[in-house]
Order: C-alpha cells, then sequence, then structure tokens
C-alpha cells in the first residue's frame, strides 16, 4: 500500500490512478477510509473516463476508528493539504460528510488547487453545531471534567468526542466568516438523512457565495448516499464540474 510522510510527520496511505485532469480527489467522511464504498465506486468511474484520481485516509483514522479520536479537524486538513500535493493542476474535490468540510477548508486555503467542488451530506462546522450543541448542561458538565464523551453511533462503536476535537474545530469554523468558492460547486443531500439535516445543507448553500452553485436534495436518500442512483448522481456531477471547469 503506497504511504507518504506529510510535512507534519503523519504517515498517509494512499490509492492514486493517474490520468487525464482535471483530476477528483475523494475526502471521506468522520471515522472512514478510502476503501468505502463511494471511493471506490469514483475509482472504478474515473478509470473508465481516464482520468486521474486520488483517495486516501487521515491520519489516526485508518484501520481502526478507535483511533480517530486522537485527531482533530486541523489535523486532517493538513492531512488532505498534504495528499492535494501528490496531484498536478487545479483537482475536483468530493467530499463526503466530514471530507465535505475538509473540502471547503481547502478550497479556503489554496483556491488555486480547486477546479470544482462536489459535496455530499457536507457536515461544516458539525463540531460545533452537532456535538457542542446537542450536548445538555449535565453531558457538558462531565464532559468538561472527564474530557470527552462517548455519543452512540450507528455505525459501530460509539464515537468519542473530545475536548481536542471540540476546541480545535472552533478555529476551523467556516460557517462564521464569509465563504468564498469562485469555482462551480454541487452540493448534494439526501431528505433521509438523520446525521446531516437538510437545514445543514441550505444553510451551507445559503452562507456560501460562488458564481455557479447548485443545491440537489435527493428524496428518501440517507446519510450513506451510496445507492446506484446517489452514485450515479455524484458521477454525474464531477463530469458536469469537469465540463465546466
Amino acid at each position: 500500500m503506497p504511504e507518504f510522510t506529510s510535512p507534519q510527520g503523519r504517515r498517509i496511505a494512499y490509492d492514486h490512478t493517474p490520468g487525464e485532469g482535471p483530476g477528483v480527489v475523494f475526502l471521506g467522511g468522520f471515522r472512514s477510509d478510502k476503501e468505502g464504498t463511494k471511493a471506490v465506486f469514483l475509482e472504478d468511474w474515473a478509470k473508465r473516463q481516464g482520468r486521474a484520481f486520488l483517495r486516501f485516509d487521515y491520519s489516526a483514522m485508518a484501520a481502526a476508528a478507535a483511533r480517530s479520536r486522537r485527531g482533530r479537524i486541523g489535523d486532517w486538513a493538513e492531512d488532505a493539504a498534504a495528499a492535494l500535493s501528490l496531484t498536478r493542476g487545479p483537482q475536483i474535490l468530493v467530499g463526503s460528510s466530514m471530507g465535505g468540510w475538509i473540502s471547503l477548508l481547502l478550497a479556503r486555503a489554496v483556491p488555486e488547487k480547486v477546479a470544482g467542488l462536489v459535496t455530499i451530506a457536507a457536515a461544516p462546522d458539525f463540531t460545533e453545531d452537532g456535538f457542542w450543541a446537542g450536548m445538555t448542561g449535565e453531558m457538558r458538565t462531565r464532559f468538561e471534567v472527564e474530557g470527552y464523551l462517548d455519543h452512540p453511533s450507528d455505525y459501530g462503536d460509539p464515537l468519542r468526542i473530545t475536548r481536542r476535537l471540540i476546541e480545535e474545530g472552533r478555529g476551523n469554523l467556516v460557517l462564521r466568516s464569509p465563504l468564498l468558492l469562485p469555482f462551480p460547486v454541487r452540493f448534494l443531500q439526501g431528505t433521509a438523512d438523520e446525521d446531516v439535516s437538510v437545514a445543514t445543507a441550505l444553510r451551507l448553500f445559503e452562507h456560501a457565495e460562488g458564481p455557479d452553485m447548485r443545491l440537489t436534495l435527493v428524496d428518501g436518500a440517507d446519510h450513506r448516499f451510496s445507492t446506484p442512483d446517489c452514485l450515479d448522481l455524484i458521477a454525474s456531477s464531477v463530469a458536469e464540474i469537469s465540463a465546466r471547469a
């Protein structure tokens, strides 16, 4: 398995398919890895199109989801920026859930490296607006004392929410200041998503500024967004952005 060392000294596993540009870079969600359904589907699609494609694992997250408790948004954004340096020219970023937040951070930090953006159930600022906002007063007291809180998850073991994740996340919020996206953008969102609400998608769409932005709601789609129709929509969105870019 190919790996590289980021400027911060973290080992990052990746798979890169050479091809024509603009290339596609997939950014996975919280506790996800590069072997997920959407990442592998897009890689196969890119190969058929003769298009360059990159998928990678955030540090401290691959292979064992419980290790993600050691990471934070800033770390994973740095990992993504380091992975982006493996590519040539502007790329089409495809960010799923937390990867949507990471892709927005990249768009803000290195817009010259972004040819376009597709988000899938994007979860910007979820540490603050999701985890922190969802805690009761009693839960926050326990969190402050113990330094973490275990949150039930539909995807396996409970999520361990750490003080480090919450506090560091506040330095990477994107919905509290202007968010300029000067390239084609397609926001995709399922109406049956129990992790990221339609209200969040609308908030992001209304907050961001750009010349070519569209929000598509898919009736009945859940957070995984991995049915054949949803996967085809992701691919067609990437193809549309590529044509415009």
